[in-house]
């Protein structure tokens, strides 16, 4: 009996005592919080909400979490570091990106009536170019977790640096070699790419934003798992 009653106590102990599981910090094998990982990030995540090119928010981005694979987190952590140096930071536009996001974009890319946030986002760009010119893809290398879009941001002020164009501006000014920028413009964008460079990222061209683990862990898989 006395056996019996310290089993009991046990048990309520590992009930009552054990930390709550929390839900939100499950996440598929091999992919982190980044903001748990880098606390010092800003994280933005602009697809989970309305304030991007669909104008809407993107399906699979249920939270405002940004996600990636654990190699290209160590290598945001070593970015962050360096950037510190110079008194700046990393904003977080974008991470890991559900397949079912990119199928979304790539539905709104072939809608030629939704036209909303063109003047915002692509006033040079015809919709219907925006796929064929590789704006929008279907595959997205977001959805392998080794691909993040930021921008830099001044640590005191919380600011983000002008690189000349917002955000998932389409279009020839926001290539990476544009050089139809002001002086300081091309500076901030030349730090941005060579730090992360520094730290295995490499760029996109179409976009001063985009960058992805050159040595990424899942280069042939994209994922679908939804942002909670």
């Amino acid at each position: 009996m006395y056996r019996f009653i310290l089993f009991v106590f046990a048990l309520l102990a590992v009930v009552f005592l054990s930390p709550a599981k929390d839900e939100r910090s499950s996440l598929r094998q091999g992919f982190v919080d980044l903001q748990e990982f880098v606390p010092t990030l800003i994280i933005d995540l602009r697809y989970a909400s309305g304030d991007n090119f669909v104008g809407k928010r993107i399906d699979g981005y249920e939270a405002k979490r940004g996600v990636a694979s654990q190699q290209t987190a160590q290598a945001m952590r070593n970015v962050q570091a360096n950037l510190v140096d110079y008194g700046l930071g990393l904003k977080v536009f974008d991470a890991y990106r559900p397949q079912s996001a990119v199928d979304h974009f790539v539905r709104w890319a072939s809608d030629p009536t939704d036209t909303s946030t063109r003047a915002d986002y692509y006033p040079d760009v015809a919709k219907k170019d925006l796929i064929p010119e590789d704006y929008i893809a279907p595959q997205s290398g977001h959805s392998r977790g080794s691909a993040v879009d930021v921008t830099l941001i001044d640590l005191e002020s919380k600011e983000e640096l002008d690189m000349g164009t917002r955000f998932d501006h389409f279009g020839p000014r926001s290539h990476a070699e544009n050089i139809d920028l002001s002086k300081s413009q091309r500076a901030s964008r030349l730090l941005l790419r060579t730090v992360m460079e520094r730290h295995g990222f490499k760029h996109f061209s179409k976009e001063w934003w985009h960058f992805s683990l050159a040595n990424e862990p899942f280069p042939k898989t994209y994922f679908d798992f939804p942002i909670q």
